[in-house]
């Protein structure tokens, strides 16, 4: 039995890939009506944070991964001490949890990326802005995603907006909870942070890229192909894959950087390597340099194309690599796949998804839907559509009609 800790979007697409593989899942869901407690039978109730919790759930599974990275140290330290398979292990997983760690192993490996800093006062963060200039990139290391616990500083905002995050390196931490992100511009809740924050260069880049890659425990790896991810507000809106424009030799230099970061923490499951492209003028060297912006040691949502346009999804590889199988072919099924996520509107058309279905299936019978069995808010993921072929232009129009229609600003 593959146990998963956290019952959401991730372990729920694990199920269909489980199924076929004849693999028992179960997972921990944080309540009843948790996206995969909808559909995994085996779904007990219980926090990530509760370690009495993940122990005795833990107790009846062969091994153990994650759905999100926002896992307490100390939850981890127990399922080890009880000698439970836990992959990501904990000392690979830290990479994805703790931005600083992830900049020194950036830097010991001599892999481009962002420059950066750890501060913990506005003297700190002041130098190292004159240094690297201004504005500057301010992230808390642990507890944030699609652009939360990230701020955007300028010289004159040191002493105001940013001084109430730097009080936080030294504030009193909170219960041994999950971090949690607020919104976009507020600190996580929770937790202090005295390791300091992470200051870093406001890269001016003209796309981001995303590299999936999967390692398993006997060292066998795969990567599928390079793939640009549209953001909207910090938010990933659309992935086109495999990334236009981006030639053999610049996919080849970026996947080997990424099977290098997994073969160096010793990783075990897929993991995502986001990247800043930035292009380069007329000259003799490469057209475009890049720099990794993040990892997440998890299925990731730049990858939910693999679904239905590799020959191995993500979700299938993933519980390979934890089982330690022959990890599975990830060579695209068509020229071109378009992911485009559908996103809680104020209008939402979750309520009526029978007619929804019925209206895009019959426009589009090659789109490929996924829902997840979320509650609709303005700008929560709660799906995703797919579809493949050999026209760029067109798969992205149809794309975004489907979400568009689903999201209910399109309404034919």
């Amino acid at each position: 039995m593959v146990g998963i800790i956290g019952g959401g979007q991730l372990a729920r697409m694990c199920a269909p890939a489980a199924i076929n593989l004849g693999i028992t899942l179960s997972v921990l869901a944080e309540s009843p009506v948790s996206s995969a407690a909808l559909v995994v039978p085996s779904a007990p109730v219980g926090s990530a944070a509760d370690a009495g919790a993940v122990r005795a759930f833990a107790r009846h599974c062969d091994v153990v991964t994650f759905d999100h990275e926002h896992i307490p140290a100390e939850v981890l330290d127990a399922l080890a001490a009880d000698g439970v398979p836990v992959h990501p292990a904990a000392g690979t997983l830290r990479y994805a949890q703790d931005k600083l760690a992830m900049r020194e192993l950036m830097t010991e490996l001599g892999i481009p990326s962002p420059a950066w800093a750890r501060v913990r006062t506005a003297g700190e963060l002041t130098r190292f802005g004159d240094r690297a200039g201004w504005p500057v990139v301010l992230k808390t290391p642990r507890g944030g995603y699609d652009g939360k616990g990230v701020l955007l500083v300028q010289r004159d905002q040191v002493a105001g907006e940013a001084a109430a995050w730097l009080a936080a390196v030294t504030a009193p931490a909170g219960p041994g909870e999950p971090e949690r992100p607020g919104a976009p511009g507020e600190l996580p809740r929770a937790r202090s942070f005295p390791d300091g924050l992470l200051a870093e260069e406001a890269v001016p880049f003209t796309r981001e890229l995303a590299v999936m890659v999967a390692r398993s425990p006997s060292g066998q790896a795969a990567a599928w192909p390079v793939v640009e991810t549209v953001q909207e507000g910090g938010i990933c809106t659309e992935v086109l894959a495999p990334a236009p424009g981006v030639g053999e030799e610049d996919a080849a230099r970026v996947t080997e950087a990424a099977l290098r970061i997994a073969g160096r923490i010793g990783l075990t499951g897929v993991m995502a390597v986001e990247l800043f492209e930035i292009r380069r003028g007329q000259g003799s060297g490469p057209a475009a340099d890049y720099l990794v912006n993040e990892l997440a040691m998890r299925p990731h949502n730049s990858g939910h194309w693999t679904i239905d346009g590799a020959v191995t999804s993500q979700f299938e590889q993933h519980l390979r690599a934890v089982l330690d199988l022959p990890l599975g072919d990830p060579r695209p099924r068509a020229r071109w796949t378009v992911m485009g996520n559908v996103l809680g509107g104020e209008v939402p058309r979750f309520g009526e998804l029978y007619s929804t279905y019925r209206h895009l299936l019959a426009r589009d019978p090659a789109l490929r839907m996924h829902v997840y069995g979320k509650g609709v808010r303005p700008g929560r993921k709660i799906g995703h559509v797919s579809v493949c072929g050999d026209d760029l232009d067109s798969l992205r129009a149809r794309a975004a009609h489907a979400t568009g229609y689903l999201r209910g600003t399109i309404r034919e």
